[in-house]
């Protein structure tokens, strides 16, 4: 298990640190979000003003190297402890290795021995206005190479490119692939709507829909035809919905709907009426056409879900519920294993560590929600979780035995005992 560790204890000034650091990164809200053409832009001049085979912007969170941006790099993030990156993190400084066979700490790495054969290694710190550093930018080529002080300069002033394009990015309502409102703005009037929703006395609904096997058509058919679905989902989807409900693109391959005056029940017919849609409908695309399903998650406004980040959790779960006895399917939220037991969540991004194997060994991961009786977690990879372990939140002074109520390949969600 590449980011397994002997359990250990940060200093208190680290973990307060890395507390504040995540905290930041939260605040960008840009982890998992669609990808964006002017991030494209800045990784391929990577390639060409540095003639390396590899250019990437990225964003790391407690667990992993997530790229917003990457060209040469056949995935799409790496665990955190598996990264060149860490040692820029961790110094807040920029780091360039010449040859990576000549620095004890890379020549065992498995990324110089394996593919990609990484040789040669320049990564800058991305730092927000306050100093934190969340992410960086990186040339990377399988040839050993030479990086002067021009060439460091350079990439400074790229990396202020990708902080300058981060704050346009934030005030972006509308995705540009499908026309739907960005995550940001989705969250916004959502908020506006549960509040009136709340205010008046009146139900509203959330559904979150993941298009199923998506990675499997970028990587049958490419990106382009990715594209082309993703623009038919939304498209399709749209033409269901009315008027005053919220539609948004969450992030690659994950949409979210409000509908306000509709209670559970209601929205289960709705999620099961576009879930029939898009299942029937071949997408066309310039070779030919795709069969295309989703998996659909439901809640509503009760006494436990009375914000935002509490329904999206709830959908969220539900959601994964779905994936994981099928796909192709809706589940509510109550129908849930555990559902009527777990309280009210809220949107965090916390550092966590699973702890396992009599306490010998913890893998490290990131909170993004959390409640009196639960969280959401997101790892590299749950496969090898047992069902039941403690996680620590070292920030918090917090310890808790945890049971897995569902997941799915990087995500779980738990119980407290």
């Amino acid at each position: 298990m590449g980011n397994t560790r002997v359990f250990g204890q940060m200093s208190a000034e680290a973990i307060r640190n890395e507390a504040a650091r995540l905290q930041a990164l939260e605040e960008l809200d840009l982890l998992d979000t669609p990808k964006d053409p002017g991030f494209d832009r800045i990784v391929r001049l990577i390639q060409e003003i540095f003639s390396v085979e590899i250019g990437i912007v990225s964003f790391i969170d407690a667990h992993r190297q997530w790229y917003k941006a990457s060209a040469g790099m056949p995935v799409d993030e790496m665990p955190r402890q598996d990264t060149f990156c860490r040692y820029v993190l961790d110094s807040q400084n920029p780091l360039v290795v010449q040859d990576t066979l000549l620095d004890e700490r890379f020549r065992a790495h498995p990324a110089v021995g394996n593919p990609p054969h990484v040789r040669f290694y320049a990564g800058f710190p991305l730092k927000t206005e306050d100093g934190h550093v969340v992410g960086t930018i990186c040339a990377i080529d399988t040839r050993p190479g030479s990086f002067g002080k021009r060439d460091l300069r350079v990439l400074k002033e790229l990396a202020g490119a990708v902080m300058d394009r981060v704050a346009l990015a934030k005030l972006a309502a509308t995705d540009g692939l499908t026309g739907l409102s960005t995550r940001r703005a989705f969250r916004e009037e959502a908020h506006r709507l549960v509040e009136q929703a709340l205010r008046h006395r009146h139900d509203v609904s959330c559904i979150m829909l993941d298009i199923d096997h998506f990675k499997s058509i970028n990587d049958k058919h490419g990106h382009q035809v990715g594209d082309a679905v993703l623009k038919a989902v939304a498209s399709l989807c749209k033409d269901q919905l009315r008027a005053g409900d919220l539609f948004g693109r969450l992030g690659g391959e994950e949409f979210a709907i409000i509908l306000p005056h509709v209670g559970r029940e209601d929205a289960l017919v709705t999620a099961e009426k576009l879930r029939q849609i898009l299942a029937s409908t071949p997408i066309e695309y310039g070779a030919g056409s795709l069969a295309v399903t989703a998996s659909f998650g439901v809640t509503a406004t009760s006494i436990i879900a009375k914000d935002v980040d509490t329904l999206l959790a709830q959908a969220d779960a539900a959601m994964y519920c779905a994936k994981e006895t099928g796909r192709d399917r809706c589940e509510g939220w109550g129908r849930t294993k555990d559902a009527a037991d777990s309280g009210a969540r809220r949107r965090v991004l916390k550092s966590g560590r699973i702890i396992i194997n009599e306490r010998r060994s913890t893998i490290d991961c990131t909170i993004r929600a959390l409640g009196a009786d639960g969280a959401n977690l997101a790892v590299s990879d749950t496969s090898l979780i047992p069902p039941r372990f403690v996680l620590s939140i070292e920030a918090d002074g917090f310890e808790t035995e945890c049971r897995i109520v569902s997941q799915n390949r990087q995500a779980l969600d738990v119980s407290f005992n």
